[in-house]
């Protein structure tokens, strides 16, 4: 039986498959931010209108956030959405 290596992890689940170190950082960040907001979305128990709402953004919008579609969504804009949220935003260097 052929086993394949463990290899450790960086920690950075966009690093490991070989993105470029400022793009893993990016897409690091934009992941993070959309699963707090989607996280708060439910923890309150907003309807996709309902968040829509808080969020000052359409429904199809709430919809995309809430199926993890990242790539409509640049880092300003999830920024924004998790400022509106009432979220604190913090950026720190690793």
């Amino acid at each position: 039986m052929n086993k394949e290596p463990i290899i450790e992890s960086s920690g950075n689940v966009f690093a490991d498959p070989g993105f470029a170190p400022e793009e893993a950082a990016l897409l690091a960040m934009r992941a993070e931010l959309m699963t707090r907001l989607r996280e708060t979305i439910a923890e309150r128990g907003w309807t996709q209108i309902q968040a829509a709402e808080h969020l000052g953004i359409g429904q199809s919008r709430v919809s995309d956030l809430m199926r993890g579609k990242w790539e409509k969504f640049s880092l300003d804009m999830l920024a924004m959405l998790a400022t509106r949220a009432e979220l604190q935003v913090e950026l720190t260097a690793v």
